[in-house]
C-alpha cells in the first residue's frame, strides 16, 4: 500500500472565501454614455461612475439639456400647433425651468453671458426647423427610458424620441447640440443609437428601421440602418467592456488615457497623467462642489 499522502478535495467554499475583494464596486448597468466613458478614459470612469464624484455643470451640456427640454415641450403638443413661434415659447418655459437649477446656477454666468447663453439656445431651435417639420412627425414616445438584462448586466438607455415612419415602422431620432462629427468618427457616435436600436428590439420586440442623429448646431442628419449584425455586435462589444470593467473594479487598474478630451475633464486636476493625485479626488472634488453649491446658495 502506498504512502504517498492523498490532498483531499478542494472545499468549493473556502476557495470563495479566498476570492479577492474588489478594490472598487462593480457597476450592475451600462448605458451608452458609460460605455463611450470607460472607452475614452478608464480613470475618467472611475472618477464619474465607479466613485460617482461630482462634477461642476458646463455650458455645453446645460445648453443641450435646455434645448432637448424645449423639444420634449414641443412635441407634446398636436402636430398642428408645433410651430416656429410654440418652440419659442417652450424655449422660454425651458430656460424658466432651469433658472434655478444648479446646472444653470452653477454656471455663475453674468447678465451677458446670460444673454449669450439664450442666444445660443435660440439659434439651435431656430435651425431645426431647417431639419424638418413637427407637425408631420407621428411620435410615439418621448424622453423614453428603457432597460433590459443581458446576463448579471442590464443595459440602460433614454431615447429623445421614438415615431413611426410612412410605413408604420420604428424611427428612432437623437438630439445633438454638440458639433457634428468628421467622417472618421461617424460611426463612432452612431454606436449609441444603435445601443437604443438594441434596446428597442429587446424591450419592444422590433428593431427600428431607421436611426437618426440630428446635429442642430449645422443641420446635419446622420442616418443609418440598423442590422441583426448591428444589434448582435451592440451585445457583443458591451459585454465586453462590462468584463473590462469588472476586471478594472477588482483590480483597481484603472488607467487614464490621454487626448484632446482631456481639456474638457473635470478631473484633470487629479489625473496621474498629469501627475494629479486619483486618490485626493474623493475628498477634494467634493469639497470643491460644496464650495461652489456655498457660492450659489450666497448669491441667489
Amino acid at each position: 500500500m502506498s504512502d504517498t499522502a492523498v490532498e483531499p478535495p478542494a472545499d468549493p467554499q473556502v476557495a470563495a472565501d479566498h476570492t479577492p475583494e474588489p478594490v472598487w464596486p462593480i457597476p450592475s448597468s451600462l448605458s451608452p454614455s458609460r460605455v463611450s466613458s470607460f472607452t475614452s478614459c478608464p480613470m475618467q470612469f472611475r472618477f464619474s461612475s465607479v466613485q460617482r464624484l461630482p462634477e461642476p455643470p458646463g455650458v455645453a451640456t446645460t445648453r443641450g439639456s435646455i434645448v432637448h427640454r424645449a423639444l420634449e415641450l414641443l412635441f407634446e403638443l398636436p402636430n398642428p400647433e408645433r410651430t416656429r413661434d410654440a418652440l419659442q415659447r417652450m424655449l422660454a418655459t425651458a430656460l424658466d425651468e432651469y433658472s434655478t437649477h444648479p446646472d444653470y446656477v452653477g454656471l455663475r454666468l453674468t447678465a451677458d453671458d446670460k444673454i449669450k447663453f439664450s442666444e445660443d439656445c435660440d439659434q439651435l431651435i431656430e435651425r431645426y426647423f431647417d431639419m424638418e417639420d413637427p407637425t408631420q412627425i407621428r411620435d410615439i414616445g418621448l424622453e423614453i427610458r428603457m432597460a433590459a438584462d443581458v446576463g448579471s448586466l442590464q443595459l440602460r438607455g433614454i431615447i429623445d424620441r421614438l415615431e413611426l415612419d410612412d410605413d408604420g415602422e420604428l424611427v428612432v431620432t437623437d438630439y445633438k447640440t454638440g458639433r457634428a462629427p468628421s467622417g472618421r468618427y461617424e460611426q463612432k457616435s452612431l454606436a449609441g443609437v444603435h445601443f437604443y436600436s438594441f434596446l428597442c428590439e429587446a424591450v419592444l420586440g422590433k428593431r427600428p428601421s431607421k436611426i437618426r442623429l440630428m446635429y442642430l448646431s449645422n443641420g446635419e442628419t446622420i442616418e443609418t440602418v440598423p442590422s441583426q449584425q448591428s444589434v448582435r455586435f451592440i451585445n457583443t462589444r458591451t459585454n465586453a467592456v462590462w468584463k473590462a470593467v469588472e476586471r478594472a473594479c477588482i483590480t483597481g487598474d484603472f488607467r487614464p488615457n490621454q487626448s484632446k478630451l482631456c481639456d474638457w475633464c473635470s478631473f484633470k486636476d487629479w489625473c496621474p497623467a498629469f501627475d494629479g493625485n486619483p486618490d485626493l479626488a474623493a475628498t477634494e472634488a467634493v469639497e470643491r462642489h460644496n464650495a461652489l453649491i456655498a457660492v450659489e446658495a450666497t448669491s441667489s
